[in-house]
């Protein structure tokens, strides 16, 4: 640029850059337009936008012998129009300097000493705010980088994201976000130093941007079309009328094809149906199976796809007996039953005792029990790595994701350093909360948002799913590092990984062999059924053909020659499905799960790790509560009869005859509903005071109980501070 002397080409910052070759010039838009010196006296289609080529050319000779108060380099065109003020300086480094630069009236520009400000009045809480645009955070304070609506009282804008979207909605459709002010709002925006082009709306400039809206979509989407005429054949008031989706209206079926009386009736396409499914709002209706036909016109002919009422079991539930045999139920432990039903064709009728059932149960519960506290001491020794300095997060739990994606990806967050969490819209937070009750409360917020965000499919046991978003935005490697750094300060486990997907993470996807429970959408699903449960060649060539275009798509046609062949397909199927297709998200989410060693780990350590992935954590008992404790006491208190009376009342409260939880004593001395897999720190104490009631110390994780004559009196004591020292928190 010939005023700054910069190659930069940013045009949301210095405008657009353009260069005329005829007269060996080159010069940033803002840089012309803001320069002190020079005026459009030509017509806009003369010089450059109205600026002479001579004018430019004297006031480039002019800004030569003046120098920049930034960069202390010759140049500089724009001077502050402050009275007295004999700043000058280049328009890119006035932009460094948060100069204010007024693209109205005559362009004035402001140094950094006499920009204008905007004025907060003194009564105005200060504290932070989302932005209006982006909803990050941003902190309510009179700085360059931060705006305030002029028309509402709590609106907060980021400048880069206002002055983002005033040049793409121009001066005809840029206003407040939250009122939809326009006069009072530019007129405070350009006063302000943001810049509204005189144009419309980069959506109303688009070529044919609406032209799909005066479409009506007219194709019948089933898979076996029965109009001669085509899909695309629509006759109104017949039974070949097309009929659209009631819920997106951008899928089709003919009246015929969906075995529908009357246009009247309602109907939805697949994708509609399978998301209403899984929100529990699907309408029941006639439910219709790919093996029923009827004869319409002579002809039979199959029905539309079934309902996707049907529950899809999740990996670890007691069904999975319908996918494996007996022996490898038995030898697995899955579940402890008594009478395990197959398919008609492999029927197997099996006892067990009552006996037995409850010593395997007993002897699986032991083996998860020892398996998680092997897991424990893993992260104990991984977290010290975590060093004293620490790192602050703000966050707010209305926005969970975005805050703690923010507070991740902030120049000075290290997963290494000791992380404080501040939540900005608790106001009236609970005085007793710690800061790793709080911390706990954050992963424990976060790891839920994780279990149902798009990231993951699935029903209890989730799958990585394709998100092409969320890869092109690396969030699949933030999700993987953020559940790392929970696992290792002190945060909850997601406990909701399937087998399959922590195999992967394990072993590989290439040592891996998905099961049918593992694909979470409807349609794919019921493609595989139809593939899988063929029992004879042409019914299998017949399903093959039906979802000809889908196999194709993954890769997966293969010749069949007898019935068997079907095995090969649903494998090839499912690994495509499961595995392949989301090869660049698992891969991200192993790079994220490799923060602080966790993923080496859990390499090493498949087993004890798979009990806090996969399994829900252990149902608070008596007996854990009571591992959980040590117990220390003075020397003229019987240790013995305190713990009898502590041991006693924790077997009323698992038994229900307490008005208190064991969940209420955990969060009553430490903070937390639940014990996060690394264990507290520092470890859970008890000591026997002489006291009159007993106290939860949260920051020492110690529990000061009273010394009483009689049990009755202890657990009227422990009762009562429990009881209300919550409601107290709650309300």
């Amino acid at each position: 640029c010939v005023l700054c002397g910069r190659t930069d080409d940013c045009p949301e910052k210095y405008g657009e850059k353009r260069t005329y070759v005829a007269y060996n010039l080159t010069v940033h838009y803002y840089c012309l337009l803001m320069s002190s010196g020079i005026w459009q006296r030509g017509e806009e289609d003369e010089g450059v936008d109205g600026f002479l080529i001579t004018d430019i050319r004297k006031e480039v000779n002019r800004a030569a012998r003046l120098k920049c108060n930034i960069c202390k380099k010759k140049g500089a065109s724009i001077g502050c129009v402050a009275p007295k003020c004999k700043r000058s300086y280049h328009f890119p480094c006035g932009v460094q300097k948060e100069c204010i630069f007024q693209f109205m009236e005559d362009f004035r520009s402001y140094c950094w000493e006499h920009k204008p400000v905007q004025k907060f009045p003194d009564k105005e809480s200060r504290g932070t705010s989302q932005c209006a645009i982006c909803l990050d955070l941003v902190e309510q304070l009179p700085v360059y980088t931060v705006l305030k609506s002029p028309c509402c009282k709590n609106a907060w804008f980021h400048r880069e994201c206002l002055q983002y979207q005033a040049l793409s909605a121009g001066i005809f459709f840029f206003r407040c976000s939250v009122c939809n002010n326009k006069d009072k709002f530019q007129k405070e925006m350009l006063r302000m130093g943001i810049h509204i082009p005189e144009k419309d709306a980069s959506w109303e400039l688009e070529e044919n941007a609406y032209q799909d809206l005066l479409q009506c979509y007219q194709h019948c989407d089933v898979k076996r079309c029965l109009c001669k005429k085509g899909r695309d054949y629509n006759e109104p008031d017949s039974k070949w009328e097309i009929k659209r989706c009631q819920c997106c209206g951008s899928r089709g079926t003919h009246l015929a094809c969906s075995s529908m009386k009357s246009w009247e009736q309602n109907w939805e396409c697949m994708e509609c149906r399978s998301i209403l499914g899984k929100s529990g709002n699907y309408s029941k209706q006639k439910k219709r199976s790919l093996a029923t036909s009827e004869k319409t016109d002579g002809t039979t002919r199959l029905l539309e796809e079934p309902s996707p009422k049907c529950p899809r079991q999740s990996p670890g539930s007691q069904h999975n007996f319908l996918l494996q045999s007996p022996k490898i139920m038995c030898q697995n432990n899955l579940s402890p039953c008594s009478h395990l039903e197959l398919p008609a064709s492999n029927r197997v009728t099996m006892s067990l005792s009552p006996l037995m059932s409850n010593r395997n149960c007993s002897l699986r519960k032991k083996h998860l029990r020892m398996q998680r506290k092997e897991a424990s001491n893993i992260l104990k020794e991984l977290k010290l790595q975590i060093n004293t300095k620490t790192t602050r997060l703000n966050v707010n739990t209305e926005n969970i994701w975005n805050s703690a994606l923010k507070g991740f990806r902030q120049r000075n967050f290290s997963p290494t350093n000791t992380i404080e969490i501040k939540f900005t819209n608790c106001k009236n937070r609970s005085k007793t909360e710690t800061s790793a009750a709080s911390k706990h409360r954050f992963f424990q917020l976060l790891m839920l948002h994780l279990q149902n965000s798009s990231l993951f499919e699935g029903s209890s046991a989730k799958n990585l799913s394709l998100d092409f978003q969320a890869v092109k935005e690396n969030l699949y490697f933030e999700a993987g590092r953020m559940i790392a750094v929970s696992l290792v300060h002190g945060g909850p486990s997601p406990c909701f990984f399937s087998k399959t997907l922590f195999n992967c993470l394990v072993y590989g996807p290439e040592n891996v062999k998905p099961a049918l429970e593992d694909v979470a959408d409807v349609d794919v699903a019921q493609t595989i059924k139809m593939i899988k449960y063929a029992n004879s060649l042409s019914g299998l060539q017949s399903a093959i053909h039906n979802c000809y275009e889908f196999l194709a798509a993954a890769g997966c046609i293969r010749p069949i020659t007898s019935l068997c062949d079907k095995n090969m397909l649903v494998n090839d199927i499912l690994i495509h499905h499961v595995i392949k297709r989301i090869t660049s998200p698992l891969e991200s989410f192993r790079q994220g799960l490799k923060t602080l060693g966790v993923l080496e780990k859990m390499q090493m350590h498949p087993d004890a790790f798979s009990t806090i992935l996969c399994h829900k954590p252990e149902r608070l008992s008596a007996e854990t509560i009571c591992d959980l404790f040590t117990i220390h006491s003075s020397s003229d208190v019987n240790k013995v009869e305190g713990a009898d009376f502590w041991i006693g009342y924790l077997q009323d409260v698992e038994s229900g005859e307490s008005v208190v939880t064991l969940e209420d004593i955990l969060l009553f001395v430490t903070g937390s509903f639940s014990i996060p897999p690394v264990g507290f720190d520092p470890e859970p104490t008890i000591k026997f005071v002489h006291r009159r009631y007993p106290v939860g110390k949260r920051l020492l994780n110690c529990l000061e109980l009273p010394i009483t004559k009689t049990y009755e009196q202890f657990k009227n004591k422990m009762e009562f501070t429990i009881r209300n020292t919550l409601r107290v928190e709650r309300e």
